[in-house]
């Protein structure tokens, strides 16, 4: 059974990206599911793909379910079509398109077609991780929930000692004469060398 590894990229930023590998019979709805755990999104929103092309333009929709909208063509549902029956070129491409209010969108590109099985692998899985997902409600700390340790750990709290207000500790005499000296170098070096 071919197993089909899936390069999906956040469309705001091509350096975020989760490789999924799926076989060939399943369907898009496994897909769209393994795509919202890798990204750490819920699954409560309408979702489609688009079949596309190398300029990522948007054709035929395979779709969660049918929606109140206009179609050029009658959307296929992804719970009742397999993804091999969509891959027409070997680096075929889709565009993911999640909770339309918000307009999340993520670009599919087929990059490798295996014949062979990882029997250490329950597919759809996915198989690689690059960069920080965005969040699909507010912001993302890069520590997450550590923060409130470290923060206490290390007494980040306001007034701290040790630390002091900007310019605290300078009085103006020095931080002046250090300036004028500065300066009157500068000048002094500047004469020597114009001949």
């Amino acid at each position: 059974m071919a197993v089909l590894k899936f390069r999906i990229y956040f469309e705001e930023d091509e350096s975020v990206y989760r490789d999924i590998a799926i076989k060939h019979k399943q369907n898009f709805f496994d897909l769209h599911e393994t795509i919202l755990k890798s990204y750490e999104f819920d699954s409560k929103h309408a979702a489609t793909f688009y079949r596309s092309n190398d300029n990522w333009l948007r054709g035929r929709e395979i779709s969660l379910e049918v929606y109140q909208k206009a179609y050029k063509a009658a959307p296929l549902l992804m719970k009742e079509t397999p993804i091999g029956t969509e891959i027409k070129d070997t680096n075929q491409k889709f565009v993911y398109v999640y909770d339309f209010a918000k307009g999340w969108s993520f670009l599919v590109e087929l990059i490798s077609v295996g014949k062979e099985e990882n029997p250490r692998l329950s597919y759809p899985a996915i198989v690689r991780k690059e960069g920080i997902p965005p969040s699909q409600y507010g912001t993302k700390s890069l520590l997450g929930e550590r923060f409130a340790d470290i923060e206490e750990k290390y007494d980040l709290s306001k007034g701290a000692e040790g630390f002091g207000e900007v310019g605290e500790g300078v009085s103006e005499g020095e931080s002046g004469s250090t300036t004028d000296e500065h300066e009157n170098e500068e000048e002094q070096g500047s004469e020597e060398a114009t001949f």
